[in-house]
């Protein structure tokens, strides 16, 4: 998923929770949608940047090349940069792009 074009807030803004009761009818329902796919967000981003990092590991370990690695300072500081990844869910949730369902809840057709 393209994480790079997220128009997720990067600060923390003020939530109304009967907006996020609507789309499951409890609370606690959407907040547990919510964290399952903030917890999915962190893991594909975690995965992304650590194999873009592995480019930059060497076999040597060497001061100079730890202090002087500045393409590895900008990856690290563009992921720094994004939308955490609850912001990123919050956003996704809003505008309808999550799917769940509730096994509990279906009728077996």
């Amino acid at each position: 998923m393209a994480y790079r074009d997220s128009t997720a807030e990067r600060t923390t803004i003020t939530r109304n929770l009967g907006d996020l009761e609507d789309k499951t009818g409890n609370v606690y329902e959407s907040i547990v949608i919510l964290s399952k796919r903030a917890n999915q967000i962190n893991a594909e981003l975690k995965e992304e940047l650590t194999s873009k990092l592995e480019e930059f590991a060497s076999s040597t370990d060497n001061l100079e090349e730890i202090f002087e690695n500045r393409e590895q300072i900008e990856v690290s500081r563009f992921y720094e940069r994004l939308p955490k990844p609850g912001a990123m869910s919050m956003q996704e949730f809003e505008d309808d792009k999550v799917y769940w369902r509730n096994p509990e809840t279906e009728t077996n057709s």
